[in-house]
């Protein structure tokens, strides 16, 4: 490896990504542990079951990165060619490894009880001339090659996983982790990550315009927007006991101070682990009461480990006679109003405090689409009720995108607004 940034490509391997029926959790989470080692991911791609064009991505890979990893194509199936393709790419021949195939007959006849297949004893089958990394989640095992750099005389290492995830994360975590640390040359690459809500990325852009082009070389600023928010991350990479970890923390200090009225968290966490960091802060509790998102509410506080320490549940009040006999919604407020109004949600949520009991909760009730809205509340419409029982709110929105987005938004629009309003009770 050289003395400067190592850099690394990963390829997922199969047509089931490229046609939307499997979604890639493989790159992202492996991007996530690279650059907490210093390694930086140059290229992501994502490759069908071709020979030809996995061959040639592989081609492109060697040439730009130091590092290729590569997961997906090691099943039993025909349509799994990653492993004689590397054989092959790398010339060597296929061996029956005895060590793979000891461990697959295990797995089969201890651990699932299922008869063993000619083609499941082949997962023992590995190109001679690679390293074995034996699978202790699974039958296919990860693959290790070295390969000289034809122009630099450079060495390339280029690594093939499962494409099953808890597999490929078993065998990162094993060997591969621990060994790429040993080989970055004390490289860091530092992120710091806050989060804006209240003012668009352009206009933040030009806000800080004058600070963002005098940041060093070595920083760099990026905007991410989503949910209507703005994420706002900085990057610095350097070398380990050098000064830009200082210097990435002094800028983002400065940032903190610039964004300062919008500013919602320093970190980078989404919202339902700020806010559950927050009510455990403070050993508060919350509960939810839900129209329009139908429980996603509840799913996004529960998926949080711990949440069990503040969550105390949540009423699905789809039905307006569920916010009426559960939540003690007044028959006239529905009629008056109607169930997405800034009425009916304060109802909802003082209902909902009474009979759980918490110190906080979240109401919510929209028309999320595609049909069901009118000209007086067109589709999008949202009606938010969030506080305690001494002190409640409601903010409405028109959201203008399809059914899932518009759930998603309702959801951490109310997340985010119980967020500040306990924020600004301290």
């Amino acid at each position: 490896m050289s003395s400067s940034v190592i850099t690394a490509s990963i390829m997922t391997i199969g047509d089931e990504l490229l046609i939307g029926q499997t979604i890639d959790t493989n790159s992202a989470w492996m991007a996530q542990q690279l650059n907490a080692i210093g390694i930086w991911v140059k290229r992501r791609v994502a490759v069908g079951d071709e020979r030809a064009e996995i061959w040639q991505a592989l081609d492109e890979a060697i040439v730009s990165s130091d590092i290729i990893l590569i997961t997906g194509g090691l099943g039993p199936t025909a349509d799994d060619i990653t492993k004689p393709l590397l054989g092959d790419y790398f010339g060597g021949k296929m061996i029956v490894n005895e060590e793979v195939l000891e461990h697959v007959k295990y797995i089969f006849q201890h651990i699932l009880k299922r008869p063993l297949l000619e083609r499941n004893l082949k997962q023992a089958e590995v190109p001679d001339n690679c390293r074995v990394l034996i699978n202790k989640n699974g039958t296919a095992p990860g693959m290790w090659f070295e390969k000289k750099d034809s122009s630099s005389e450079a060495k390339k290492i280029i690594i093939s996983l499962p494409g099953v995830p808890h597999e490929m994360k078993g065998l990162m975590k094993t060997y591969i982790i621990p060994e790429l640390t040993t080989l970055t040359n004390h490289q860091v690459i530092i992120h710091r990550t806050l989060l804006t809500a209240g003012a668009g990325e352009s206009f933040i852009a030009e806000h800080i315009q004058a600070w963002e082009n005098n940041l060093p070389e070595r920083i760099k600023l990026a905007y991410l927007p989503n949910y209507g928010m703005v994420r706002l991350r900085l990057t610095g990479k350097g070398q380990q006991g050098s000064d830009i970890e200082k210097m990435v923390d002094h800028k983002f200090i400065e940032l903190q101070q610039l964004v300062k009225e919008w500013l919602v968290i320093e970190s980078d966490e989404p919202m339902e682990k700020a806010l559950g960091d927050l009510l455990i802060q403070k050993n508060k509790t919350i509960a939810t009461a839900e129209s329009c998102t139908g429980g996603y509410l509840a799913h996004l506080l529960t998926s949080i480990p711990g949440s069990s320490a503040y969550y105390k549940g949540s009423v699905i009040a789809y039905d307006n006679k569920v916010k009426e006999e559960i939540l003690q919604v007044r028959n006239n407020t529905l009629k008056e109003y109607g169930a997405v109004s800034s009425e009916t949600v304060l109802e909802m949520l003082q209902g909902l405090l009474a009979k759980m009991g918490t110190d906080y909760g979240i109401a919510v009730s929209g028309i999320m689409g595609p049909a069901g809205g009118s000209e007086d509340k067109p589709t999008g419409t949202v009606w938010i009720a969030f506080g305690s029982a001494e002190k409640q709110r409601t903010i409405s929105f028109h959201f203008r995108f399809d059914r899932q987005r518009n759930i998603q938004l309702t959801a951490v629009h109310g997340l985010l607004n119980l967020f500040k309003f306990i924020q600004s009770e301290s």
